[in-house]
């Protein structure tokens, strides 16, 4: 059976993933924005309450993956973090600004995450050779990269995550990401023979206030929840492969 990952925002879709069977929650807040680093005390809190291993999401700022040193220091202080407190993994990226790895602050994270389980995000999906990327995590020992084949979503970008689980899945792990759902999560196991996978199973969630605040002020109160039911789906999916 395949691993399935659930992208976590916030602590009501981390305790969804646990109770609903999921293997493992890559923790974020602001998805909205891609997934950026939560708070602290959302890591403590989900620590305390999910009964899963738990990676989090090290991403200082929306935008692109080319970071000052500053935010690298950001970074690393967030890794220690999530180290002290017990928790899997992280799920890291850096690129320099011709779209290449930035190795030096790559080796700066893993060696602060040492102990922690290391995975490269989709910073490899607008990479300039994104193989020869993957050639550089095996060999620094990154664990496993995510990735939607540099494409919108992992079933348009299918036949470059099966490349990438053919030249370097023995080496490596390749999680597809972007868009799985239950109706094409065995699709994209058995057309890519990758063994993990990672979803939102997101649903948006509005809320009404009891009273009527002027519209302009509550426009944006909506926000992702990870949904019981579609993880449940996205399980029984998988544990028919």
């Amino acid at each position: 059976m395949a691993l399935l990952e659930i992208c976590a925002d916030g602590l009501e879709s981390a305790i969804a993933a646990s109770v609903g069977g999921a293997h493992r929650i890559e923790l974020c807040a602001n998805l909205e924005a891609g997934g950026l680093t939560p708070s602290t005390g959302m890591l403590k809190v989900v620590s305390e309450r999910v009964a899963i291993p738990v990676n989090v999401l090290i991403r200082p700022r929306r935008g692109d993956y080319v970071y000052t040193a500053a935010y690298v220091d950001v970074m690393l202080n967030d890794i220690i973090n999530v180290k002290e407190l017990g928790l899997n993994g992280v799920v890291v990226g850096v690129l320099d600004k011709n779209g290449r790895l930035e190795r030096s602050q790559m080796n700066e994270i893993l060696d602060a995450a040492k102990g922690l389980s290391v995975t490269f995000h989709r910073a490899i999906d607008v990479a300039a050779d994104p193989m020869a990327l993957l050639g550089q995590l095996v060999e620094m020992g990154v664990d496993r990269v995510l990735s939607s084949g540099g494409k919108p979503t992992a079933m348009e970008g299918l036949k470059q995550i099966a490349l990438f689980q053919k030249e370097f899945g023995q080496h490596i792990r390749i999680m597809a990401g972007s868009g799985v759902n239950a109706q094409n999560a065995a699709t994209l196991i058995h057309e890519t023979g990758i063994s993990e996978i990672h979803s939102s199973a997101k649903n948006i969630v509005h809320f009404s206030y009891s009273h009527q605040p002027c519209p302009e002020l509550v426009a944006d109160d909506w926000y992702f929840e990870s949904d019981y039911h579609e993880i449940k789906a996205l399980l029984k999916a998988v544990e028919k492969i």
